[in-house]
């Protein structure tokens, strides 16, 4: 809250005697005020030990939704500190709840979405007002200021439709595209093999040009993986596969996307690590999870065991918005160990599976132009993520065009 977010340099003290005798801004977090300080009346959740079924009730502060609720005598009408770390840790995830086909835990069981304010950094709003209060009440408090920041992940599960997959999956694709009557791809897939036309998932060199022309910092998580159920790309053994992701590598930064079958297992992870390492010659430190699965807290332990330090999966794929309630990249906090994570969390807050909703291109740009002014209102990091796969697919969006218009809006 205020070292990452709002730049303030802070100390701690449980000692009266230290807190009475510092002269400078200072704050009390405790059930009573001690002198004249800024106050904020403490809630029990940091006091306390593991997971416990909390009564959340939603209040206001000001247009911005609040829980934990103070009283009369605080600075604040809610504990801003217990409020955070309840969104942050994402202690509804530890607390019984129905998962989803993969694992996953679904949206609409979050309080963010149940309340109304998913589309909204909340955490980062609340810090705002509290630097401005703050400052109200110590004209002489020292802040740094921070800027907005953007990056483009694209997400690489599915690196090309037709080319490259091998003569039996390609042959078995085939006669399943002429069995379902799908003359169009039977036509664009002979096409593809012929040379004929570029394999309409192949568009990463107009990507990467797309960042370039917006100034956009691009990330690119490619799938390394062998054939799987829900791992479906090219062979890590390809050599075309290889040179790709070292030319890509040149231009925009290179990272891993977990396959699906290494979630529980860190023998794989590890593997896809380092086979990816060693095809663009140099360490891999980021990670993405197939479909977005996070099973809090051991994908992290697992993420971290495997020699990651961080991770652009905190969002949910079919909704956008801020699944912890914040744009500001931050720790990850694990209850059961009550130890802060070596591992940094960065949340998007746009999948472009969660823009399939929307009736036409104009809805959807608005819908993600909407989350990029609330984040740069508050000076916090847009992430979106993209898929190859959807931008050179065809669809009623024009993938390929929201894409493009949205770099060109969002970019600064």
């Amino acid at each position: 809250m205020f070292t990452t977010i709002l730049g303030i340099e802070v100390s701690y003290t449980t000692k009266v005697e230290d807190f009475i005798k510092h002269t400078g801004p200072k704050i009390t977090y405790t059930k009573q005020p001690l002198q004249n300080e800024f106050f904020v009346r403490s809630n029990d959740l940091l006091f306390e030990q593991g997971i416990n079924d909390l009564q959340i009730h939603i209040s206001d502060w000001e247009g911005s939704p609040c829980f934990f609720s103070t009283g009369e005598r605080s600075n604040l009408p809610f504990d801003i500190f217990s409020a955070s770390f309840y969104l942050l840790s994402r202690y509804e995830e530890y607390l019984p709840h129905v998962k989803d086909m993969h694992g996953r835990f679904p949206p609409k069981e979050s309080l963010a979405f149940q309340n109304g304010f998913l589309d909204k950094p909340v955490v980062d709003i609340w810090a705002q007002k509290l630097l401005f209060l703050l400052k109200e009440k110590f004209e002489d408090l020292e802040h740094k200021p921070r800027n907005y920041q953007y990056t483009s992940i694209v997400d690489v599960s599915s690196s090309h439709c037709f080319a490259y997959r091998g003569f039996l999956r390609g042959i078995s694709g085939l006669l399943y595209d002429v069995g379902s009557l799908k003359l169009g791809r039977v036509v664009d897939r002979i096409s593809v093999w012929a040379k004929l036309k570029r394999d309409p998932y192949d568009n990463f060199l107009e990507l990467v040009e797309l960042h370039k022309q917006n100034k956009v910092r691009g990330m690119f998580f490619f799938q390394f993986a062998e054939y799987s159920t829900y791992d479906k790309n090219v062979s890590p053994n390809n050599n075309k596969f290889k040179y790709l992701i070292k030319s890509v590598a040149d231009y925009d930064k290179v990272s891993l996307s977990c396959s699906y079958s290494s979630f529980n297992d860190i023998g794989l992870l590890k593997e896809e690590k380092k086979n990816l390492s060693d095809v663009i010659h140099r360490s891999v430190s980021s990670s993405r999870m197939r479909y977005n699965r996070v099973d809090i807290p051991e994908t992290y332990r697992n993420l971290i065991e495997a020699g990651f330090t961080d991770d652009y999966t905190m969002g949910y794929t079919h909704e956008i918005g801020y699944r912890a309630g914040t744009c500001t990249p931050f720790y990850f906090y694990d209850i059961p160990l009550e130890v802060q994570q070596p591992i940094k969390i960065h949340p998007f807050a746009v999948h472009d599976y969660g823009l399939l909703k929307y009736r036409n291109r104009k809805e959807a740009f608005s819908a993600v132009e909407k989350l990029y002014l609330e984040t740069k209102r508050v000076k916090g990091k847009f992430i979106t993520v993209f898929s190859n796969e959807l931008i050179g697919g065809e669809s009623k969006l024009n993938w390929k065009n929201l894409y493009s218009s949205i770099l060109k809006r969002v970019h600064v």
